[in-house]
């Protein structure tokens, strides 16, 4: 799965227009306890928070790489939230329907380099 990424560490994968958080992110965040995410059809906007994590640490806000509306949630989230450290790649959190394309992410090789420093 090729993966972009915005600099607040969510990732999203434009073939399947999954959302979720980086192996970075959750690792910094900790144990995550508690996932809020937003419903099926709620509209999600370009650099704009489209839920909240919650870990052992605190909350952060989850940022969308793009712009649309909210086409599913993982549900599974909801009992599991341990899934995101588990798995981030595969814990995706919401997939949407885009309104435009992604502009402005970072490759996967970018972001490395961003995390590196």
């Amino acid at each position: 799965m090729e993966r972009k990424f915005l600099k607040t560490h969510e990732w999203y994968c434009e073939k399947c227009n999954k959302i979720g958080i980086s192996d970075y992110a959750q690792h910094e965040l900790g144990d995550i306890v508690y996932v809020e995410l937003p419903s099926v059809g709620d509209p999600v906007e370009a650099g704009k928070a489209f839920g909240n994590v919650e870990s052992v640490k605190g909350v952060s806000e989850v940022f969308s790489p793009v712009s649309g509306t909210v086409a599913e949630v993982n549900t599974d989230l909801e009992s599991q939230p341990e899934l995101i450290n588990q798995a981030p790649y595969d814990a995706w959190m919401i997939k949407v329907t885009p309104s435009a394309p992604a502009e402005g992410l970072l490759s996967e090789e970018e972001y490395q380099k961003l995390i590196a420093k």
